[in-house]
């Protein structure tokens, strides 16, 4: 943990957020030598941030102590060089507990995922993420998805809420987003961050943008961090040819081939991180892993992905 805000660290764009897989042995233990690798090489290749025990982390998976074990190893090899933001959820007592057990280990900060199962109104949601803010003196992230959809008037709520600092939206709603941005820019005006947080981001970015919404979550980053980075700084520079030549040549085709199976926005994430020769192990159950011909297809697709980067005649990359 450092002493500079969340909210200043997380809001320049200096290269797309890291969400790494957790590492497991051939047992289905914690291999938290791996895990820290992967964390290394992400931070090294260019990552402005590490959200640790999220989504595509399995958090969902995880026993409170594996988790805080991740996240204090997360923290280590970072050694402040970007923010690390661990994932708590559930209901609010548990998600209190995950926050303390992140704090301890020394987090700068909480992605808030939505409660488990019930579906909520907007007051029991707003209760829920204010009782978790004065729970932990970590800044948090508050994701929309699944059950916990909000309304523009409720995120006003929440951009006034301390401790809270950003909105991330896994919905895809743009609609929606935008009356958002548009609420909280007039009832709560300040530095509230929003990000895009849908599976495969980048296939959304130009979108989002739009919106002025350009912080972003990269799955891809994770196994072809040349890839996410290339298309992070063509994105942010407006250089919308390279943008889409990405986006056609290789995120579209990546989307389609996670559309093939359920659980694949983790599944072959984790296995594209094998392929690059990080043995990073199997998904825990409930989820599956992907079939080998999704595997075999998702190799020819990094390729691919890979040949794009290759400037044409006067482009620069």
């Amino acid at each position: 943990m450092t002493s500079a805000p969340l909210a200043a660290r997380l809001s320049i764009p200096s290269g797309p957020l890291f969400f790494p897989v957790t590492a497991y042995g051939p047992d289905g233990a914690l291999d938290l030598d791996v895990y820290r690798e992967h964390v290394r090489r992400g931070v090294e290749a260019g990552a402005a941030a590490v959200f640790a025990c999220c989504g595509t982390g399995e958090f969902h998976a995880l026993a409170p102590e594996e988790f805080q074990e991740c996240v204090r190893a997360a923290v280590e090899e970072t050694a402040g060089r970007v923010p690390v933001v661990a994932g708590a959820g559930y209901g609010t007592a548990l998600a209190v507990r995950f926050a303390r057990l992140a704090e301890e280990a020394g987090a700068d900060g909480l992605l808030a995922m939505p409660p488990y199962l019930v579906v909520a109104g907007q007051e029991g949601l707003l209760r829920h993420y204010r009782e978790l803010a004065a729970a932990t003196s970590l800044d948090i992230v508050v994701y929309q998805r699944d059950n916990a959809v909000f309304t523009p008037e409720t995120v006003v709520e929440l951009a006034r809420t301390e401790g809270i600092i950003g909105f991330k939206d896994g919905l895809g709603d743009l609609d929606l987003m935008q009356r958002v941005v548009s609420a909280v820019r007039t009832e709560a005006p300040g530095d509230f961050l929003y990000f895009n947080g849908l599976p495969t981001a980048e296939l959304t970015g130009l979108a989002y943008r739009g919106i002025g919404i350009t912080l972003y979550s990269s799955a891809v980053f994770c196994f072809a961090p040349e890839i996410a980075l290339a298309f992070h700084a063509a994105l942010n520079a407006g250089a919308d040819d390279i943008v889409n030549r990405l986006l056609d040549g290789f995120y579209r085709p990546f989307v389609d081939l996670r559309a093939q199976g359920r659980g694949y926005a983790v599944s072959l994430v984790k296995a594209g991180v094998r392929l690059r020769g990080l043995d990073v192990g199997e998904v825990r159950p409930p989820l599956h892993e992907p079939t080998e011909d999704h595997v075999k297809q998702l190799a020819e697709l990094v390729e691919r992905g890979y040949a794009l980067l290759e400037p044409a005649e006067g482009e620069s990359l």
